[in-house]
């Protein structure tokens, strides 16, 4: 018989035949990729918001807010980070549930034995091989498996949640930072029409003074107010190239990327924004993704005290063997065995005491968690809510605030230069209106930022939160 025997025939024969069963288990029998989001910027509650996070089609023009958000959630290593992490835990699941399933082993050898003879003892040399397979079930655990699975469950259902969590927070941060864009480029324009009138006020003084109606004092005045202009619109500028590479990086892209963004749709605040807060608060509790991951952290706790349970308890198990050995020097023969197994643990050592403890303090621990959300969710909605009743009412006062100091200041500079008023009158009605130009600018954003915020809060912030109502049509 040659070194490549029947035996070894038979061992190549049943890798073969387990092929198949190796390449299944690279796919995913149990389909428990299904059960995480198909996309980084997909919300596993949400299949319908699905993004394709393919913009290579999309035309080279000014992003819209929508468009910005969507590059964030597809590009933004935050929600990768979370979707991946939830896919991890769709495998473990898998994990799990494998334990249910028995297990199949081929085992094959094959040799060459010599030995060396002295004396008495002849020299001798065989070559043997076997190839065998080995089957093992466990049929009954006392429901450590099924708890294991409950448990990779829960956790799935809480990396779910958590991810659309990331997702929020990410929307959040790109509404915030794209109106921020908007804002600082504002606050330039409020900064530009500031040093126009201090320029103004300047030659204004300048002029006084050389034809003698004004003091040096005067003119220094107006010099150091025109510079302090110059140097608020420069800084502003900066601060536009800062916000632009915080909204690049949101997107996922490095901060010296251009990106050209398209002003927002105006929309008209409603001035008689009241709501139920209490409502609110109930509504965000159920909406908040974060809370859902913590209830479902408790179930994977407790999930977690029966399989360590579990641990100290019987086990029940089916093994099976089948065998086939070849060797040279004797004739070939096959082996079998067919057995029922049961394993009693009478002592661990206390550690099924301490894992059972381990697991319950867990629970404690899941649970305090869950509690701590529930009051942080009625505090972030309390605060969102406020900002938002706040910046309405700013908005308007800003609007009122600019219009009254804009006519003052162009009464101070009228009565400067018919020579009836004084430099400070005039420069102090500029700062005045610089401000108010400002804070109306503040306001503006700010309520934007409000709106979004109160939604993110209440864990309802979506595309539809961030379009701007039809004509006739109410406010969200």
């Amino acid at each position: 018989m040659s070194v490549l025997s029947r035996g070894v025939q038979l061992l190549l024969i049943t890798i073969i035949g387990c092929f198949p069963f190796a390449m299944a288990a690279a796919s995913d029998p149990f389909d428990t990729q299904a059960l995480a989001a198909p996309s980084p910027a997909v919300s596993s509650t949400k299949p319908a918001s699905a993004l394709p996070c393919d913009f290579s089609a999309t035309p080279a023009t000014a992003l819209s807010l929508s468009d910005v958000v969507e590059r964030a959630l597809c590009n933004n290593p935050q929600t990768h980070e979370a979707w991946a992490a939830a896919r991890a835990q769709a495998a473990q699941l898998g994990v799990s549930k494998a334990a249910i399933l028995p297990t199949l082993s081929v085992n094959g050898t094959l040799s060459h034995n010599a030995t060396n003879g002295r004396g008495t003892v002849a020299s001798n040399s065989y070559n043997q091989q076997s190839v065998g397979l080995s089957l093992n079930y466990v049929l009954y655990d006392f429901g450590g498996r099924s708890a294991s699975i409950t448990n990779a469950e829960q956790v799935l259902i809480a990396a779910n949640a958590a991810q659309d969590n990331a997702i929020q927070s990410v929307f959040l941060a790109a509404v915030q930072d794209y109106y921020q864009v908007f804002s600082a480029q504002a606050v330039v324009q409020a900064d530009q029409e500031a040093e126009k009138s201090a320029l103004e006020s300047l030659k204004a003084a300048t002029v006084r003074y050389q034809v003698g109606a004004g003091t040096p004092a005067d003119k220094l005045q107006a010099q150091t107010a025109y510079s302090q202009a110059v140097l608020n619109r420069i800084r502003a500028e900066g601060d536009v190239r800062n916000a632009s590479g915080v909204l690049a990086d949101v997107m996922g892209l490095d901060a010296d990327t251009l990106v050209k963004i398209a002003p927002p749709a105006v929309q008209t605040p409603d001035e008689n924004f009241t709501r139920d807060v209490t409502r609110l608060i109930d509504e965000a509790r159920n909406n908040r993704p974060d809370l859902a991951a913590a209830e479902a952290q408790i179930k994977a706790a407790q999930a977690g005290v029966t399989a360590a349970r579990a641990t100290g308890r019987p086990s029940l198990s089916l093994s099976a063997d089948l065998n086939y050995n070849d060797t040279s020097v004797s004739a070939p023969f096959r082996s079998s065995a067919l057995g029922l197994s049961i394993s009693v643990p009478l002592f661990t050592g206390y550690n099924t005491t301490y894992r059972v403890r381990a697991a319950q303090e867990q629970v404690a621990v899941r649970t305090a968690q869950r509690d701590n959300i529930r009051r942080q969710i009625a505090l972030d909605v309390w605060k969102a809510y406020q900002s938002l009743l706040t910046e309405t009412q700013s908005l308007r006062s800003s609007a009122d605030l600019v219009d009254s100091a804009a006519e003052s200041e162009r009464v101070a500079m009228g009565r400067y230069k018919a020579g009836a008023g004084n430099i400070l009158d005039v420069l102090t009605a500029q700062t005045a209106l610089a401000s108010a130009r400002q804070q109306n600018v503040q306001a503006l954003y700010g309520w934007y930022i409000a709106k979004a915020s109160l939604a993110q809060t209440m864990g309802q912030l979506d595309f539809a939160a961030i379009t701007p109502p039809a004509a006739g049509q109410a406010p969200p």
